[in-house]
């Protein structure tokens, strides 16, 4: 088991649909207590009371323009920073965040075509600063991912291709800044990502 000296406090997990991000974010947290950290696990679009009804709009309205999806994105994330994460961080927790802006750098400024240049500022206006210390791709082929998912969102619904755009963008992204976004390999163990996510995060 790896233990812990403690750098990068907020970390964040990323990849396509069905990825396995949120069994990783429980995982984490959990073997972070069984250390004695204490840890806050927050999920996009959601996590406050605002970013719910947000994430009810994104996920199950039948369509959406692609730029009222952006923004509805970086509304809930700035309420989540301002209300949730940044508290969390300064009491000296540890915040797992199952997506994060990242996100829509793959699926709105890549995939959608958005432009990430654009994408980052929408985003990191609302953000004031309070973004991951690490980004980890859980990496899989997004047909193993649709192939887990029960009920596709509407998002989880775009298709094949669509999610094929999405991975390429986000080993895109760990290739342009790879001291941040660290690519995993999502057919390995549970337990096994845990450990190669804390050992980055020394």
């Amino acid at each position: 088991m790896v233990t812990v000296g403690i750098v990068s406090r907020y970390l964040a997990l990323e990849g396509v649909d069905g990825s396995g991000k949120s069994t990783v974010a429980a995982a984490l947290a959990a073997r972070l207590e069984t250390l004695g950290e204490s840890a806050v696990v927050v999920r996009e679009p959601g996590g406050t009371e605002v970013g719910e009804v947000i994430r009810t709009l994104l996920l199950d309205s039948e369509s959406l323009d692609d730029w009222t999806e952006v923004f509805l994105f970086a509304a809930q994330r700035a309420e989540l920073a301002s209300r949730v994460i940044a508290p969390a961080l300064d009491a000296g927790q540890w915040v797992i965040s199952d997506r994060t802006y990242y996100s829509s750098l793959a699926y709105q400024g890549h995939a959608r075509g958005l432009g990430e240049v654009e994408l980052r500022r929408v985003n990191e206006l609302g953000l004031r600063g309070v973004v991951p210390d690490l980004v980890f791709v859980i990496d899989i082929d997004p047909t193993e991912g649709l192939a887990r998912q029960h009920r596709a969102d509407r998002i989880g619904g775009a298709g094949l291709d669509f999610q094929r755009r999405v991975r390429d963008a986000y080993l895109a992204l760990a290739e342009a800044d790879p001291e941040r976004v660290i690519v995993l390999d999502g057919t390995l163990p549970v337990d096994t990502l845990v450990d190669r996510i804390l050992e980055e995060a020394k």
